[in-house]
């Protein structure tokens, strides 16, 4: 029976490792699919959108965050991260372009190159659990397995956000500070042998030799700090938010072997002040790149060694006496202090968050019930990863504006405390220490392997399934798709034709999509060498989640504009986009109005699939034949209860055309507003 057992517990390391690199390889293929969701404005406008227009010189939105004035976000790593990766691609076009006729640009290579990267990151993640694993003794295939399969990696971790940087970086010092803690125990252990055996022993031939041994430990205090403190320095000037996850980890390492006699409140001392001395290079390495980036700092100044106090920038000071103010915070959405612990857990881990959770509250019962032998070390590595888990979500829920993205540092500690129990179930032994017939049931059918193991491994599988489809491909995902449409459009545009575009119930629209040349930079005429600025030709108006009524004020506003324009013999486009749910509102609104016949809306394309939480799709709307309309026929408004038998909602060709009116409202619809009795562009 042993070798049976044996040979099956290999089966499934190999085919937890297969699962594996097949999941790692769904992850690379999903950055060139590519994934046109889109989670978060910050996904591009805090990286990708800054750094092409730095690099290509595009016409691009630098939001406030970047803002020379007072300045809040760090340069440094996405320089060093997107930029000169953008400057080799830009170089290697040239020759493409030249010699292959391939132009690396576009609203393509602009999403897919700089997931490239955050893809490469993204394996820091898998590297740092793998290596956990294997200093700590632990079976990894499982735990990669369910690292790779969750929709953290699938989707956020090849996104560009900083969250995900911060990630990678905690994930890494997680494993160094893990790898000092076990080294620290090994020779602190060994120290103590060897001098237990150095105190017993009579013979001095003997002593020499032990007390050889002894001085060739190796050395543990002080291991790997110029590392970590650089590693820390990088991960506030990134976020620094990255206080609250490496603060508990720090802390951990400057415990380490407190408690025995071969380490005391002295060394503890000389940890941190060594710590804080390690870092100071790389804190002046980002304070002068920020410095030189936001022109805080010139070359010429530092000439005339005319530098001050006031010629430096220390971006994560100025992001703390932002977000200290709970105004500011509460600007950006105000979320109750219980959002990450009972929303955003469970929605970004599912049945881990859940069991992470209540493992945590089961152990602040034996807590509160003085059961301190059932608790974990402080030092232990048990307690190491709780602490990374638990100690920034409580932290961070002090916080007024809380999004499930701030959490995604805390995915490798809770799979590598959490991820055997989809496979082992919730308890593998009997976990009360009196038994009942309540508590028997409860184990029996709820608890034990038997009962729990493959439903939880069945329901983690499903939400990421899920939540992959959700957010890779559905969510706000026609945004990406408008914005290469428009590149298409403007680029085959003439340089005298004014474009309008008005949006409405989507996220912003990143700019650097549309590959448009900046409108702020001096050009040279070669011929006359003069210089100038080019015109602006597009104009984008978003207006969030404004009601159809206000927003067909604004689009007629942009029309009367475009009328002007075309008085002064100047071609104009308006172009206004909405999610396909809202059609039918902006059919009624159009028909309401006492001069309809002034302004016709065509529905030029519909991106699919594309979901709106701020317009979602109506169980009950039009039918896709009244989406197309400019209000000329009546026939054009068909209504999907618009039939003699309308009293049966069972008919073949009603629930066909409710499924149809259904599934056409994921969509985002672009309309071309014109005045009536002109040609439409498309």
């Amino acid at each position: 029976m042993h070798p049976t057992m044996h040979s099956k517990s290999i089966k499934a390391k190999d085919s937890s490792l297969v699962s594996y690199y097949i999941m790692c390889f769904v992850r690379i293929a999903m950055v060139f699919i590519p994934q046109v969701g889109y989670i978060h404005p910050d996904e591009f406008f805090q990286t990708v959108e800054v750094v092409a227009g730095d690099e290509y010189g595009l016409d691009v939105r630098r939001t406030w965050e970047f803002d020379k004035s007072f300045p809040i976000r760090s340069m440094v790593i996405p320089f060093l991260g997107l930029k000169i990766p953008f400057g080799v691609l830009r170089f290697v076009s040239m020759y493409t372009r030249y010699f292959l006729g391939i132009n690396l640009r576009g609203s393509y290579v602009m999403l897919v190159f700089p997931r490239l990267i955050m893809v490469a990151l993204s394996f820091v993640n898998d590297w740092s659990l793998a290596q956990i694993c294997k200093a700590y003794g632990l079976q990894s295939q499982f735990r990669l397995l369910t690292l790779a399969s969750s929709y953290v990696m699938l989707v956020y971790s090849i996104r560009t956000f900083t969250n995900s940087i911060e990630m990678a970086l905690c994930s890494l010092l997680l494993y160094i500070v893990s790898d000092c803690m076990i080294h620290s125990n090994t020779v602190i252990y060994q120290q103590e042998f060897l001098d237990e055996k150095y105190q017993k022993e009579k013979k001095l031939v003997e002593k020499v030799k032990l007390y050889k041994l002894r001085q060739s430990l190796p050395s543990h205090s002080l291991n790997r700090c110029v590392l970590m403190s650089t590693l820390c320095v990088a991960g506030v000037f990134n976020r620094p938010t990255f206080l609250l996850f490496g603060l508990p980890l720090v802390f951990h390492w400057l415990l380490r072997g407190l408690g025995t006699k071969k380490a005391s409140l002295k060394d503890f001392n000389i940890r941190i002040f060594t710590f804080v001395l390690s870092g100071i290079p790389a804190l002046l390495l980002f304070i002068l790149g920020d410095s030189f980036y936001y022109g805080y700092l010139t070359m010429p100044e530092i000439e005339h060694l005319d530098v001050t106090i006031n010629n430096f920038v220390v971006t994560p000071l100025n992001f703390v006496r932002y977000n200290i103010n709970p105004n500011n915070t509460g600007a950006h959405g105000t979320h109750p202090f219980y959002l990450h612990l009972a929303i955003n857990v469970p929605l970004l881990y599912n049945v881990l968050g859940v069991i992470a959770l209540a493992s945590f509250g089961v152990m602040m019962y034996r807590f509160a019930s003085n059961e301190y032998t059932n608790l974990p070390r402080a030092q232990s590595f048990v307690g190491l990863m709780i602490c990374a888990i638990f100690f920034p979500i409580v932290m961070l829920s002090f916080i007024n504006h809380q999004e499930p993205r701030f959490l995604i540092p805390i995915t490798l500690p809770l799979i590598l405390l959490h991820a055997p129990k989809l496979k082992t179930g919730l308890c593998s032994s009997y976990p009360f220490k009196e038994r009942s017939r309540l508590k028997e049931l409860l184990y029996n059918y709820v608890l034990c392997a038997q009962a729990s193991a493959r439903p939880l491994l069945r329901l983690w599988y499903t939400f990421n399934i899920i939540l992959t489809i959700f957010y890779g491909f559905v969510h706000q995902a026609g945004v990406y798709q408008l914005a290469a449409h428009m590149s298409q459009q403007l680029a085959a545009t003439p340089s005298t034709t004014q474009t309008y575009l008005i949006t409405s119930h989507i996220y912003d629209m990143p700019y650097c999509f549309l590959d448009l040349p900046s409108t702020n930079i001096l050009v040279t005429n070669p011929q006359t060498g003069q210089r100038y600025r080019r015109k602006r030709t597009f104009f984008l108006s978003e207006y969030g989640s404004l009601p159809i009524g206000q927003l067909y004020t604004k689009v007629k506003l942009t029309m009367d504009m475009c009328r002007l324009q075309t008085y002064n013999h100047k071609t104009c486009h308006v172009y206004l986009a909405i999610p396909s749910s809202l059609s039918e509102d902006l059919n009624n609104e159009f028909q309401e109005h006492v001069q309809p016949q002034l302004m016709s809306h065509n529905l030029i394309k519909v991106f699919y699939a594309h979901l709106s939480m701020e317009a979602p799709p109506k169980l009950l709307g039009q039918h896709l034949c009244g989406i197309n309309t400019d209000l000329e026929d009546a026939e054009d408004t068909c209504s999907i209860y618009a039939e003699e038998d309308s009293q049966d909602w069972l008919t073949p060709s009603r629930m066909l055309k409710q499924f149809s009116s259904l599934a056409h409202q994921f969509g985002l619809a672009l309309y071309e507003i014109k005045a009536k009795g002109s040609k439409p562009v498309s």
